[in-house]
């Protein structure tokens, strides 16, 4: 397997340069597809078939695109349907890996990724046929659970798709542009809709308009609380866990650039932290004070102005929404309705695990707790996954984060902070606070592209970590020429 932190990979054989023969036999394939599909269909549907195919063979032809395009569109609009049964999200992640086949067969693949953290993912997802197939044998859920398995595993395949995408500083700089623009792009929505009325049910117009899915579920979330910030990710908690990945991303961002790059990553840290206050997501608002407190511990130059400023920042925010003011207090009441739940998850955890002694696989989603009903799901991380995927799988999932964590943790303190250590800091720090948020709850476990954010980020950790090796044995030096 050649090094990851071999950089003189020439432009003729990285996966988004031209010329490939796998981008000839798939434009080939999917133009007789083309061609086969508008003989037999209503004409006034060929011209649509021919636009979607077309979009098909440009991100097949160059898989890097998709995976580019992911990143755009993924924050921003992440369960978007358009004439397919996948959200658009997914389907490009799908469509990528048929780019990265057609590539394979062109010999233009390099070899496939293997360093300890992909090995413990392979073990992992092959765990995962055994609740799988002990899943479909359950009485409750009407699922389909080898989909709903495929689907899991295309969210976590990112770990795979950047080592292989990936090969040189300036692809992954285009990477990481195309993550923190899509971000930017959720800000955006977000924000704008949260300033023009403050009630989220205004975004429902615009989410039917991009075809989501359950749209009764999408009105009884906003109505339940519609003071809260509204985003296209729906569920508040979600949208915080969202803008908990984007917040540390811009930060460093910022930090490491000049220009219109450092007002990019500054907007995103500000409007993450803001929108993080705005739609209430008290986990995310604690996991990035645990994120700064992190920084300053390892003696990170500013931390602790920036520990001070973002307390600042925050009582600013609650100080000027009431909202915000009534759902923080509710932290410190021993009548809050969603802290006395998760007490009462924890006590019938363990009848939920014997009752699944093999996980509750993938035919039924984990129940959203209703104790008038005597059902309970479990807001923890960890515990979903064995929940899910039984004990073996969370045993699994946690060998995979101690593998991950061995390969990019930085050892000295962070005392200098440049081009060669930053981004190291930022996907570091991101998937921390990410894994912190699952002590109070379970989005990213298996909340469909949220967990592909996750991992995308993941793998860019592990990227940054095997380019830079000088700077995973002394942070503060400076990378080899």
């Amino acid at each position: 397997m050649p090094r990851m932190n071999d950089l003189a990979v020439s432009a003729s054989t990285s996966p988004a340069g031209g010329g490939s023969h796998g981008g000839v036999l798939a434009g080939i394939v999917l133009a007789l597809m083309a061609a086969a599909g508008m003989a037999f269909v209503h004409p006034w549907l060929g011209p649509v078939l021919a636009v979607a195919l077309g979009g098909a063979v440009f991100v097949v032809s160059r898989p890097l695109r998709g995976l580019m395009l992911f990143c755009v569109l993924a924050p921003a609009l992440p369960w978007m349907k358009v004439g397919a049964p996948l959200p658009v999200p997914e389907a490009l992640l799908a469509l990528t890996w048929v780019g990265v086949f057609f590539q394979w067969l062109g010999g233009r693949l390099p070899a496939w990724p293997d360093g300890p953290t992909e090995r413990a993912m392979r073990r992992f997802m092959l765990w995962s046929i055994v609740p799988l197939v002990a899943g479909q044998f359950i009485a409750e859920g009407e699922g389909n659970g080898p989909i709903n398995w495929v689907r899991w595993l295309l969210n976590l395949s990112p770990v795979f798709l950047v080592p292989l995408l990936v090969r040189d500083t300036r692809t992954r700089d285009r990477l990481l542009l195309s993550l923190l623009l899509g971000f930017a792009l959720l800000l955006l929505i977000s924000l704008g809709f949260f300033v023009r009325g403050r009630d989220a049910r205004l975004m429902i117009p615009f989410l039917a308009a991009l075809h989501y899915p359950y749209p009764e579920a999408i009105q009884d979330i906003f109505s339940a609380d519609y003071t809260r910030m509204a985003s296209p990710w729906v569920h508040p908690n979600s949208t915080g866990g969202a803008l908990l990945l984007a917040a540390p991303l811009g930060l460093f961002y910022g930090v490491m650039h000049r220009g219109w790059r450092r007002a990019l990553g500054f907007f995103i840290f500000v409007g993450s932290a803001a929108g993080i206050v705005f739609c209430g997501s008290r986990g995310a608002l604690l996991c990035l004070g645990l994120f700064v407190v992190w920084l300053a511990w390892r003696r990170t130059p500013y931390a602790l102005r920036g520990l001070i400023a973002a307390v600042l920042l925050a009582i600013t925010f609650l100080a000027v929404y009431p909202p915000a003011q009534q759902r923080f207090a509710s932290l410190f009441s021993g009548k809050d309705v969603s802290t006395g739940v998760r007490f009462d998850e924890y006590a019938h955890f363990p009848q939920n695990a014997w009752r699944h002694p093999l996980g509750l696989g993938f035919k039924a989603e984990t129940p959203a707790s209703s104790p008038e009903k005597g059902i309970y799901g479990i807001s923890n991380l960890w515990l979903n996954y064995w929940f899910k995927l039984g004990l073996p799988g969370m045993l699994l999932f946690i060998a995979v984060t101690v593998a991950w964590w061995r390969e990019v943790r930085l050892r000295a303190p962070f005392t200098q902070i440049g081009a060669h250590n930053a981004m190291r800091i930022a996907t570091t720090g991101t998937v921390l606070a990410a894994l912190a948020t699952g002590f109070i709850d379970h989005y990213f476990s298996f909340t469909q592209v949220l967990i592909a954010l996750f991992w995308l980020i993941l793998a860019l950790g592990l990227l940054e970590a095997r380019m830079q090796p000088v700077a995973a044995a002394r942070p503060d030096a400076p990378p080899r020429p």
